[in-house]
């Protein structure tokens, strides 16, 4: 049975990527296509956040990287609000460091900004009707993850992950780590999403202990 192009559903997007002429190519793109319409844009995060709540998308496009609040806190923190919006990450990374904080954090699929037309307007569609997508780089990446879970080598720290960590340890809230490191809260919180994905930790008590144990922390 075929819809009725007059009846068809307009799937509405929100497109948040800190580089303008990103989210000027994905408006155009999804403006000559029929049955999108961008409802807005945002820069960061914590913006993607709020303007979610305020237009209410089917579907969030959101990067992960970008100064002012990282995708993946503000993916937690729709599902946190418990939105609607349907987010699917679309973005150059595909590390696992970054592969995974977004699926765990609640994102519906995760896409590689090389996709294809067709096939980022596809994964939309998709999306909007709650199912997963994801690109083959990153599907190998869980599949590989789901066989080997306790696979002893992961990603080392990066420095500022390691400091994050060290003010973790000595009991130090979010707002605190935030004030002192000069970032902002949602920084703070996707530093330790990948702290805690790197150590196979659930919170920071298992973070913390788990650093010790491998002299991370001493």
């Amino acid at each position: 049975m075929t819809e009725d192009p007059g009846t068809a559903r307009v799937i509405t997007l929100l497109v948040v990527d800190d580089h303008p002429v990103v989210r000027d190519g994905l408006r155009g793109m999804f403006a000559s296509a029929p049955g999108f319409e961008v409802l807005g844009e945002a820069a960061d995060g914590v913006t993607a956040v709020e303007l979610t709540a305020r237009l209410d998308p089917d579907v969030v496009l959101m990067d992960l990287r970008m100064p002012g609040g990282g995708g993946v806190a503000a993916i937690a923190e729709l599902i946190r609000l418990g939105a609607r919006s349907r987010v699917l990450v679309l973005t150059t990374y595909d590390t696992e460091s970054d592969t995974l904080p977004a699926i765990e954090a609640g994102a519906t699929g995760y896409l590689l900004k090389d996709a294809p037309r067709e096939e980022l307007l596809t994964a939309v569609r998709a999306a909007a009707d709650g199912r997963t997508v994801l690109s083959p780089a990153v599907a190998s990446r869980l599949v590989s993850r789901v066989r080997t879970p306790a696979a002893p080598a992961r990603e080392p720290l990066s420095v500022r992950e390691r400091e994050v960590l060290r003010l973790v340890a000595r009991g130090t809230s979010n707002r605190e780590i935030a004030a002192e490191l000069f970032i902002s809260e949602a920084t703070v919180k996707t530093h330790l999403t990948h702290v805690f994905a790197k150590l196979g930790a659930k919170d920071r008590a298992a973070a913390v202990a788990t650093a010790y144990e491998r002299g991370i922390l001493g």
